[in-house]
């Protein structure tokens, strides 16, 4: 997720223009109570940051956001967005390169089957359930690519209004918050190794801060496996927005379409490029002996980082995000993620994907 969070519409619309009292109005951010809201969030982070797991973190921060309030919610998404992909970036002094490419090339054919399966699978649900086409497409690519990134990503392609994001990135949210307790849980009942719990979670769980946070909870490999398996998925938001964009201008010009034509040739792919800088810290780990003795230290950083972020991603979740999301838009995200889970949880096992 571009920052794994709930992106809901701009509420705030500011005129340029002050009323003649407004000099006279105490400030906001100077009040009694902002401030013991800031002091609040910083003593939470800190304790979370020293001593709580990934799931208490996101749980933790959803109950700040309901029953305090975040005292920055205009800059929590930006820091979230940067402080994710610092921390994966960080994770990649911990991991060895050979092995990242390795899950990287070998689950390539994996991953083609199952974004392909959840894809055509989302749109016979969206049609059953008589769902927009706009808010079907997301829903389907952030269950079946990588979360709230893969749905910024798309939504500019197909012109998704703000409200069709909020919904589909709302029903990420949810689902993200369950899986990050149900999955650990699930692999220890089903005795599964680290490694395949690492490719279940990385195939699984929509965006990288619960797939993270999930495989940090089972072990140390199964947090190496599913980050790589987790990124080399994310770096399909590139082909499926091409083939989005392509698909979309085909049916304009055969409709003659100005508006679907001019959309499909002015967009922009949000390239996840901070995957290369993880690639390049695990280069740097696995071949600089120097890079490789502090490894431990940044990777520890890391992980506490991610505590941060998930606190932070859970402060993100607000009551209007909730109240947009409708039934039919949970059944179908509820459909497209019980369907991918299962059938990689079969395929893992079945198959020995993982070992």
């Amino acid at each position: 997720m571009h920052g794994e969070g709930i992106i809901s519409p701009d509420m705030h619309a500011i005129s340029s223009a002050k009323p003649e009292n407004a000099r006279h109005q105490p400030d906001p951010a100077a009040a009694p109570g902002h401030r013991a809201r800031v002091t609040t969030l910083i003593l939470v982070a800190t304790g979370l940051i020293l001593w709580s797991s990934p799931p208490t973190a996101l749980v933790a921060g959803i109950l700040f956001a309901l029953l305090i309030g975040h005292p920055f919610a205009h800059w929590n998404h930006h820091v979230t967005k940067w402080l994710l992909q610092i921390c994966v970036v960080l994770l990649g002094f911990g991991m060895n390169l050979p092995a990242v490419l390795r899950l990287g090339l070998n689950g390539s054919l994996f991953a083609a089957m199952t974004i392909g399966a959840t894809l055509v699978l989302g749109w016979w649900v969206g049609r059953r359930l008589a769902l927009d086409r706009k808010t079907t497409t997301l829903i389907s690519v952030g269950t079946a690519i990588c979360g709230g990134s893969a749905i910024a990503a798309v939504s500019t392609v197909i012109g998704a209004s703000e409200a069709e994001i909020a919904v589909s990135i709302g029903t990420i949210f949810l689902l993200n918050a369950v899986a990050l307790y149900v999955f650990p849980v699930a692999g220890h009942l089903l005795h599964l190794s680290q490694a395949q719990f690492g490719l279940w979670a990385g195939v699984a769980i929509h965006d990288i801060s619960s797939v993270v946070g999930a495989g940090m909870s089972y072990g140390p490999d199964a947090l190496q496996t599913a980050t790589a398996v987790k990124l080399s998925r994310t770096l399909w938001i590139v082909p499926l927005t091409l083939a989005i964009a392509f698909g979309l201008g085909r049916r304009a010009r055969a409709g003659a379409s100005a508006e679907g034509l001019h959309r499909a040739k002015k967009f922009k792919i949000a390239v996840p490029w901070f995957i290369g800088f993880f690639l390049l810290a695990s280069l740097l780990r696995s071949y600089v002996p120097a890079v490789s003795d502090w490894s431990p230290e940044l990777s520890g950083i890391a992980r506490r980082g991610m505590i941060l972020v998930l606190f932070l991603i859970g402060t993100s979740l607000s009551l209007p995000a909730l109240r947009v999301v409708g039934w039919r838009t949970m059944v179908a995200g509820l459909v497209l993620w019980l369907f991918i889970s299962v059938a990689s949880l079969l395929a893992i096992c079945g198959l020995h994907l993982a070992s």
